[in-house]
């Protein structure tokens, strides 16, 4: 593994962060007790949602590498959770490079120990903000080739930018970058779901310091705009590709898809 970033800054545990958040709504132990406040203030079905982001990503990302796809730029990466995006691409396509970027110093520590590719392979990380998305970028053009299709994955990761306007440029400026077709991989919390508890998980994040901007339907539709999304199109993380032997998905508050750069 390669990485963007050769000195490790100081971590600061006196403020929760998205990313340890997580690990903890995941059962993991890479956090603090900051984050773990937010977290245990935060409804139970957070926990699930977490699960639930989590088994999506593996599924599209297995999807993805199955069509082909041997070139990944992961945004909001997290702390690492095996099985991580490169170890189930690389198990279909061993050749498969993968772009790690975050913004949280820990998953930068954990990134170096734990992100190892397959020797035919390659991964890098970068820390940097997806607010800065040219950055990102221009590091990943140093690993992968924009000549041929990049899947861009943002999993449980734009509901951080609450700001529609700014979220939606983001989105765009990454997706101008990349060659037709790419794919983007996205998940988001809905706020139209069940308005009761995102209304509440975004209130105990607000008490740590995380502003949040759930969306509806049709604010995370705008999202993909210009893009194609591939079947079953824009559902619930649980709905996407869900195994047949399950003709009742478990509810989620979490819309997801992949749609096609034409």
């Amino acid at each position: 593994m390669t990485t963007g970033t050769p000195d490790l800054p100081q971590i600061d545990t006196s403020r929760a962060h998205p990313a340890r958040v997580y690990d903890w709504l995941l059962g993991g132990k890479d956090n603090y007790p900051v984050d773990e406040a937010v977290g245990e203030r935060l409804p139970p079905e957070a926990r699930d949602g977490a699960r639930q982001n989590r088994a999506f990503m593996q599924r599209a990302a297995a999807w993805l590498a199955a069509q082909g796809v041997d070139q990944f730029l992961d945004i909001g990466t997290g702390i690492p959770t095996e099985p991580n995006l490169h170890q189930i691409v690389q198990r279909v396509v061993p050749t498969a490079r993968v772009v790690y970027t975050d913004n949280d110093p820990i998953v930068l520590r954990h990134a170096e120990a734990l992100l190892v590719s397959r020797p035919e392979g390659t991964t890098d990380y970068i820390e940097a903000d997806v607010r800065r998305p040219a950055d990102i970028v221009d590091h990943a053009r140093k690993v992968l080739d924009f000549d041929r299709p990049v899947a861009l994955s943002l999993i449980a990761l734009m509901h951080f930018i609450p700001d529609d306007d700014e979220a939606q440029g983001i989105v765009r400026r990454l997706v101008a970058a990349l060659p037709s077709g790419s794919y983007l991989v996205l998940s988001h919390a809905s706020s139209d779901l069940h308005p009761e508890l995102a209304a509440q998980a975004v209130s105990e994040y607000a008490k740590g310091g995380i502003r949040l901007g759930f969306r509806t339907r049709s604010g995370v539709a705008a999202l993909f705009e210009g893009l194609e999304l591939v079947e079953p199109g824009l559902v619930t993380a649980t709905e996407w590709h869900a195994a047949p032997s399950d003709p009742s998905p478990e509810v989620s508050g979490i819309y997801v898809a992949v749609a096609r750069v034409s």
